[in-house]
C-alpha cells in the first residue's frame, strides 16, 4: 500500500462538494492529458499532458501540479461524512484519465482501502488491457460516447470511435463495474433525433446498462480558449434549447430500456 501512496501523476484541479460525475456529493480529481481534441471541449486546459500558463482574469495562472496518491488522498478524505451520507465517494475525471493509468489505478485503489467508492468520466479510448486492470477498482464507469459514425467522430474529436465503441462491449461483458453510459449533445454534431437513436439503441445492447445521461453542450469553457491563446471553434453554436433535449430525452426512451436523464 506504501508504494501505491507514492505512486506520482499529474493532475490540474481537485473539485470538492459535486454533485455531478457520480452518485451523491464527490470529490472530482482532474487528471492532465487526453487523446482526443474535441472542438467543444470545456476543459481545454486538460489536452495536453506539459504543465501550462493559462490567463485567468488577465494574470498568468500555471495549469498542472504533480502530486502523489497520499497527496490527493489527504484531500479526498477529508470528506468522507459526505460520502457515507449522501452516497458519494471519488470521482477521476480529466482530460482522459487513462492517459496516466498507473497513477489513475492507483489513486482508485487507495480509495477503495480506505472503503470510499469510486468513479471515473472516461472516453474509453486506450488498450483494453488497461481498462481491464482498473475495473476491480472501479464502482461506475461513466463512459463517454459521442457518436456511432466513425468518420464523423474523427472529424469533431480527431479520433475515430472503433476503439471506444469495442471497450464499450468489453467493459459491459466484464460484468466487473456499474457501466453508465453519457452522450455531450452537441448541436451540428450529434444532435439529430437519428444521431442520438443509434448510440441509445448501441448502449441498450450493452449487457447490465440501465442509465444513459444526456449532457447538453455549454460555452463555459470558451474564456479557457483565449486564455491559452487558442481559437475556439464553436463559438456560433448555440446551446440546444430545454425543449431540444428533452425530445432527445423521448427518443432515447422510445427506442430503448434504458433510464434517461439531462444532464448527469
Amino acid at each position: 500500500m506504501e508504494d501505491i501512496l507514492k505512486t506520482k501523476g499529474r493532475i490540474f484541479d481537485i473539485q470538492r462538494y459535486s454533485i455531478h460525475d457520480g452518485d451523491g456529493i464527490r470529490t472530482i480529481v482532474f487528471l492532465k492529458g487526453c487523446v482526443l481534441r474535441c472542438r467543444w471541449c470545456c476543459n481545454p486546459e486538460s489536452q495536453e499532458y506539459d504543465i501550462q500558463t493559462m490567463l485567468v482574469e488577465g494574470k498568468p495562472k500555471v495549469i498542472g501540479r504533480d502530486v502523489t496518491v497520499e497527496e490527493v488522498m489527504q484531500t479526498v478524505e477529508k470528506d468522507r461524512d459526505y460520502y457515507r451520507r449522501s452516497g458519494g465517494g471519488l470521482t477521476l475525471s480529466g482530460g482522459e484519465s487513462l492517459c496516466q493509468p498507473k497513477f489513475a489505478k492507483a489513486l482508485l485503489m487507495a480509495a477503495k482501502a480506505k472503503g470510499i467508492t469510486t468513479a471515473m468520466e472516461s472516453m474509453g479510448c486506450a488498450p483494453y488491457e488497461v481498462i481491464d486492470s482498473i475495473l476491480p477498482y472501479l464502482d461506475t464507469y461513466l463512459m463517454d460516447i459521442k457518436h456511432i459514425d466513425p468518420i464523423k467522430h474523427k472529424e469533431f474529436t480527431g479520433k475515430s470511435n472503433e476503439l471506444m465503441l469495442e471497450n464499450a462491449r468489453k467493459i459491459a461483458a466484464s460484468g466487473q463495474t456499474r457501466l453508465v453510459i453519457r452522450v455531450p449533445v452537441i448541436p451540428g454534431f450529434n444532435d439529430t433525433p437519428e444521431e442520438i437513436k443509434g448510440i441509445a439503441q448501441f448502449a441498450d445492447k450493452l449487457p447490465g446498462v440501465k442509465k444513459i445521461h444526456l449532457l447538453p453542450y455549454h460555452r463555459l469553457g470558451q474564456d479557457k480558449y483565449d486564455g491559452l491563446g487558442r481559437e475556439y471553434l464553436m463559438k456560433d453554436v448555440l446551446p440546444p434549447e430545454p425543449e431540444h433535449m428533452n425530445m432527445l430525452k423521448k427518443v432515447v426512451e422510445q427506442v430503448s430500456r434504458l433510464t434517461c436523464q439531462i444532464g448527469g
